[in-house]
């Protein structure tokens, strides 16, 4: 089939008996997350009408689900299942006070837990469009645009100024009366296995681009197997940059391997993960010392307290674990070399499906 064909019409019965029992996993772990396991799992099953994307009934007790949510990522699918359950928990735990589907009540449930309210069940990554937002994008495009000089101090002057053009954007952020609503975005597809390189790049976001990061498990579903998702938290504005970031630096690292192979004579991929993470190093290295100017400069970021109030809601369990980098072997430290010397700049399509990183947009 081709591959603009739904995941949906491509499941296999087993596959889809699988998926079902992955959302039964996934009803039990978000019970205990978000409702201290006062909810009784209902039976869940895929409904074939696209009208509704996902329905809670309490005679008989069951969830339903569109088929057509695994075309958009387990992610979203997730989505529709906690706003099901924030029903489900409203009118068998609360007594439905209000008598509305998405009244008050619902709403403030939805709230506390960091779940999306819409009617439709659809998250709401993004946030409200905002036109201070629309025009710091503007504004970031225009100087990754510049980044693109062929002059390499031109080049890193751009891109100096568009990290400190978004500091100060978040600062004012942070101080304003009526701030922007936070959202969440899922980066890249499902992975079984978590890279260094990958877990660099989170970091980097994290640390450098004004988001929070956290690998979320997944279930990719023609596959039958678990994986992970790194999801981004934050701001429209930032959320937005952070993807591109991300796109960018997985596109230029993969580039750069390419480049060093033929540079080196390299036939194999056995050093690509030790490059690749290294690449990763370099850039994060580089951006360090940018702060460390920006801070000389008196302009110093000291986080964002509705950014973390806002993660806690949405992963009040969050586990911690530590990784051993990898050796730091010729192959890594070419990659460093070369990490060192990216400049950020505004993607530039290649190929007939756009293989690149997409332009920012406002």
């Amino acid at each position: 089939m081709p591959e603009s064909d739904s995941q949906a019409h491509r499941l296999s019965a087993e596959l889809e008996r699988a998926t079902l029992r992955a959302l039964a996993r996934t009803y039990d772990a978000l019970n205990l997350e978000y409702f201290k396991g006062s909810l009784r799992r209902p039976t869940i099953a895929f409904a074939e009408s696209t009208n509704r994307l996902g329905t809670f009934t309490s005679v008989p007790r069951g969830i339903e689900l569109s088929l057509k949510l695994l075309e958009k990522g387990w992610g979203v699918a997730v989505e529709v299942l906690k706003h099901e359950m924030a029903h489900q928990f409203v009118i068998e735990i609360l007594g439905d006070p209000d008598g509305s589907p998405h009244g008050a009540t619902f709403r403030r449930v939805c709230e506390e837990r960091g779940f999306d309210s819409a009617a439709t069940g659809l998250p709401a990554p993004q946030g409200a469009t905002d036109t201070a937002e629309s025009r710091t994008l503007e504004r970031i495009a225009k100087l990754l645009a510049l980044a693109e000089s062929p002059n390499e101090h031109e080049a890193q002057a751009a891109m100096s100024a568009a990290r400190r053009l978004m500091l100060k954007y978040n600062l004012e952020e942070i101080a304003a009366p009526k701030r922007s609503s936070q959202g969440f975005r899922h980066l890249g597809s499902p992975t079984g296995r978590v890279s260094e390189s990958e877990r660099i790049l989170a970091v980097i976001l994290s640390d450098y681009f004004f988001v929070e990061t956290i690998w979320v498990p997944v279930w990719r579903p023609l596959e039958g197997k678990r994986g992970s998702v790194l999801e981004a938290i934050g701001s429209r504005a930032n959320l937005e940059m952070a993807h591109y970031v991300y796109d960018f630096l997985t596109h230029t690292s993969e580039q750069l391997w390419k480049q060093h192979k033929r540079a080196e004579g390299i036939r194999g991929n056995r050093d690509r993960r030790a490059f690749v993470a290294g690449v990763m190093n370099g850039f994060r290295e580089k951006l360090e010392a940018e702060r460390k100017q920006t801070q000389a400069q008196g302009l110093v970021w000291v986080g964002d307290p509705e950014l973390s109030k806002y993660f806690k809601r949405r992963h009040p369990r969050v586990r911690w674990t530590r990784h051993s980098g990898s050796s730091h072997n010729p192959a890594h430290r070419a990659g460093k070399e070369q990490g060192q010397r990216i400049v950020l700049h505004r993607g530039i399509r290649s190929g007939p499906k756009g293989a690149g990183p997409k332009l920012l947009k406002s």
